[in-house]
């Protein structure tokens, strides 16, 4: 990541949403842990959280939308580079222009599937079975994280074809050295 403006700005909404996946992901496993006890306890009268399955379903979606920005701008994905990395940098830096397109095409595809999907949830006011939580809030969440993706994935967009036209060879990250 770069020290510039735009590229302090998209890292720290790419961490602040990945943040937040984290802390609902840790929120889904206590739940899970305390519908879990009561029903083990259900012999003492407890039983389980109303609703878990629907809440789990809710946060596990949010949290995967809400990693996809963070993976990608650490370059996070899985590479095979046995071919390419014979290729030379020119190669792969234009190669890594192409999958940054690719990668914004894609961001922008499911993005606005999934937010024409969030409108029919709210239009037609599905609900979940037993907490019935209207699901038009669940979908919305999840387009945090998509919105966001569409931002990192210009983002890296930009920053690659501009190292590719300067030919600098970019480096070499990925999510664990982060």
């Amino acid at each position: 990541m770069d020290n510039t403006l735009a590229g302090r700005f998209v890292a720290g909404l790419a961490k602040a949403v990945a943040i937040a996946g984290g802390l609902v992901l840790v929120a889904i496993v206590v739940l899970i842990v305390v519908s879990v006890i009561g029903r083990s306890l259900s012999w003492a009268g407890l039983g389980p959280v109303l609703g878990d399955y629907e809440l789990v379903e809710a946060g596990v979606g949010f949290a995967v939308f809400a990693f996809l920005p963070w993976a990608h701008l650490t370059r996070g994905h899985a590479v095979v580079a046995i071919f390419t990395d014979m290729l030379g940098p020119r190669f792969n830096a234009w190669l890594l222009v192409f999958c940054d397109a690719l990668m914004l095409a894609v961001a922008v595809f499911l993005t606005w599937r999934h937010a024409l999907g969030t409108i029919d949830k709210f239009d037609y006011g599905e609900t979940t079975l037993l907490l019935r939580m209207p699901l038009g809030w669940s979908f919305a969440a999840g387009l945090v994280g998509a919105v966001t993706l569409i931002i990192v994935a210009l983002y890296l967009l930009v920053r690659s074809l501009a190292d590719a036209v300067a030919g600098r060879v970019p480096a070499v990250t990925s999510g664990a050295s982060h």
